[in-house]
């Protein structure tokens, strides 16, 4: 996985166990320092490969960074299980990197439902700001675009900043900080992760900036209880634990000579302060 610094990959590595246990498995957790640590998730790969694992599962820092790396581990006979972040596709299709299943969600309809959510709620005209995760990644990018999506189709709504933190709850805390600085009469703000919008949060109660509405993805329990408290709004459940659980069944079928679906989409869930009552 990335790290286990985000709440989110605890989720998934406890769904990873329960396959664990259920399957017979022995499963090896290797993460990244952080998210952006893609240098140490390649060489993770490159270990794994000279090890001959049996088979990889991996939710990939970069869409496109980690492929050639799998493409060898691939050549040297380990199957490959794609979850959570899509690897490039055209890139894949070039190195000759195939038969690879992925499992995730439709992470530009869960952002649209999310900043979706905070468009309808705001009157009157309104400076919305976005929170990119890492720019080479495949769900970052599908975010930005469902984010963009719902606010363009608030006539209302003027998108002035789209920034990437990276996924990280500092950078969330000074990016935000930033865009203030520019946008004072803010009022609107997506974060493509939790662990951003937790950061952004901390930043606008520093400032004591009151009236900007946060969504953002991921339902940890830090972003459910601050939606509790009013000061996050929306967030979205894309079953973490659910994901790592098949990442690991697919393997074992790969490797028992099985055919998993190719792609695996799992429902997203809106998260409010109304589907918590």
């Amino acid at each position: 996985m990335k790290t286990l610094t985000n709440p989110f990959f605890v989720d998934m590595e406890r769904g990873a166990r329960r396959a664990e246990s259920e399957l017979g498995v022995r499963l090896i957790v290797r993460t990244g320092a952080q998210e952006t640590s893609i240098s140490q998730q390649i060489a993770i790969v490159e270990e794994m490969t000279a090890q001959r694992i049996d088979a990889i599962v991996i939710a990939p820092g970069s869409s496109t960074e980690l492929v050639l790396p799998l493409k060898k581990a691939q050549d040297a006979g380990i199957p490959i299980v794609n979850i959570d972040n899509r690897l490039d596709a055209d890139f894949s299709r070039r190195v000759g990197l195939r038969g690879v299943p992925f499992v995730s969600v439709d992470n530009e309809k869960g952002a649209y439902l999310s900043a979706r959510y905070i468009a309808q709620r705001v009157r009157g005209p309104a400076r919305a700001a976005i929170l990119e995760g890492i720019r080479t990644a495949d769900n970052a990018q599908l975010r930005l675009a469902g984010a963009l999506r719902a606010f363009k189709e608030a006539p209302s709504v003027q998108v002035v900043a789209t920034e990437t933190a990276n996924w990280k709850i500092d950078e969330g805390f000074a990016v935000t900080g930033k865009i203030l600085d520019r946008y004072p009469d803010l009022r609107l703000l997506f974060c493509s992760n939790d662990m951003m919008a937790l950061g952004a949060i901390q930043q606008l109660q520093r400032s004591r900036k009151q009236g900007v509405l946060v969504a953002s993805y991921d339902a940890l329990a830090e972003a459910i209880k601050a939606i509790r408290m009013g000061t996050l709004q929306a967030t979205i459940d894309q079953q973490a634990g659910q994901q790592g659980y098949l990442g690991i069944r697919y393997a074992l079928d790969l490797l028992r000579g099985g055919a998993p679906p190719p792609e695996t989409i799992i429902d997203v869930k809106l998260i409010t302060k109304e589907t918590l009552q």
